[in-house]
């Protein structure tokens, strides 16, 4: 006989239970409705891709080291989406002459990439990518940065709570061109920079020497005299960038020269959004502009910026600061029925509730409304009413509140208002 099989899922996955996916989906309805007041519509996309689309721009090291690749029966490399970028430029580039820009897009779902499971990191999570496309360099890239603020203020999170670090991969490649650097080894030095947060200071300068003999973070923080002009001028645009952002009311952002992002399509200013708390101090989600991306599929370029905030480390972020909505998505109320014969009256009953936006679940079995109450006890349903003959002739309904035993006599109509009022 071989060995039953395994309950538990795939290595750094999750089995979402109905009150885990209640969860998930108050979390991202909040998000989606932030970003639909703010005029983005939403899209989606198979998570199934090319391998190609991913080999040409994304990171090296998600490529080499992060990606589900496979060859399917057709003999096609193919990729499950470790982002949602190229994804989405592939789209606009193949209707690009139809769409009327500039876009303002979100996607929200799974992504996929082969990490080693720790706290905030798992191999399949749930992102929302949001991104502004078709507008150069500006008011574009303020409106993101507002609107990462937006989203994480609609959850009650004050500025306190988190602060946005913000960069320049212009200032960064110019540092670096500066430093001596060619484009391959500038290419290197910000995967390095990249790491820097997660090395020791030794392990980072001992890396970085390899590489370059002056450092580009000391001509960036004006470490020295002989700081180049262009590097001086870059980083009086990006710290304008940030000035402009307080007096709109962004007031907990600041220059951090060693924030980089890690994909190599970056054009412009990168941002990260960081958790103040002590307890959690962490890069909660980030992007930043990226200009070059449509060259890849034959088309002309299109400016674009955006960022992507992703399920594990924001629920993290919530619970942290006690910011995370309460789900209302199970049963309000449990529709008991005396009789069996009560199932269709009970069921008509409980449509007119659910007419009124009310859940309500009905009992369908021979169980004792005894046994009954103890089933909305352990399913956590806050109400119970029976509904047999007795409530059709008069009318009323014998409500009982489940925590406490209070019982209250009420009209359908009125049954459905407290409803509503409770959910």
């Amino acid at each position: 006989m071989s060995e039953p099989l395994s309950t538990d899922p795939y290595k750094g996955v999750r089995d979402f239970y109905p009150a885990d996916w209640a969860r998930q989906e108050t979390l991202f309805t909040r998000i989606q409705q932030m970003l639909t007041l703010w005029g983005y519509e939403e899209y989606n996309a198979s998570p199934l891709e090319k391998a190609e689309l991913y080999e040409a721009k994304t990171s090296e090291e998600i490529v080499n080291e992060q990606t589900y690749t496979f060859t399917d029966r057709g003999n096609r490399r193919v990729t499950l989406r470790p982002e949602m970028t190229p994804t989405l430029v592939r789209m606009i580039a193949a209707r690009q002459r139809e769409l009327v820009f500039p876009l303002r897009w979100f996607s929200i779902g799974n992504r996929f990439r082969y990490e080693r499971p720790q706290k905030g990191r798992l191999r399949e999570f749930y992102q929302a990518d949001i991104d502004l496309v078709g507008l150069p360099d500006g008011e574009a890239d303020i409106e993101i940065v507002e609107l990462a603020a937006a989203i994480l203020k609609s959850f009650g999170a004050t500025e306190n709570d988190f602060v946005i670090r913000m960069n320049s991969r212009p200032l960064l490649n110019t540092a670096c061109a500066a430093a001596g650097l060619t484009d391959e080894s500038t290419r290197q030095y910000l995967r390095l920079l990249d790491k820097k947060t997660k090395m020791t200071p030794e392990a980072f300068m001992a890396a970085s020497n390899t590489l370059t003999a002056k450092d580009p973070l000391a001509l960036i923080e004006g470490r020295g005299n002989d700081v180049p002009e262009d590097v001086v001028r870059e980083k009086h645009r990006l710290l304008d960038r940030i000035d402009t952002l307080k007096s709109r009311g962004v007031r907990n952002i600041i220059f951090d020269s060693s924030i980089t992002r890690g994909f190599d399509y970056y054009t412009g200013m990168v941002f990260e959004v960081y958790d103040a708390n002590p307890k959690n101090q962490r890069a909660l989600f980030g992007g930043g502009r990226y200009d070059g991306l449509g060259t890849l599929f034959g088309r002309d370029t299109v400016p674009a910026v955006g960022f992507a905030l992703g399920d594990v480390t924001f629920a993290d972020f919530l619970d942290t600061h006690s910011l995370m909505p309460s789900e209302g998505t199970s049963p309000q109320i449990y529709i008991g029925t005396p009789l069996t014969s009560d199932i269709s009256t009970a069921q008509t009953f409980a449509n007119t509730l659910r007419m009124e936006g009310c859940r309500a679940f009905v009992n369908i079995t021979n169980r004792t409304l005894g046994d009954q109450i103890k089933e909305a006890v352990k399913r956590g349903i806050p109400f119970f009413a029976a509904y047999g003959a007795n409530e059709v002739s008069s009318k009323a309904i014998r409500m009982k509140v489940l925590a406490n035993g209070e019982e209250v006599v009420l009209s359908a109509t009125d049954l459905a208002t407290l409803l509503q009022s409770n959910s």
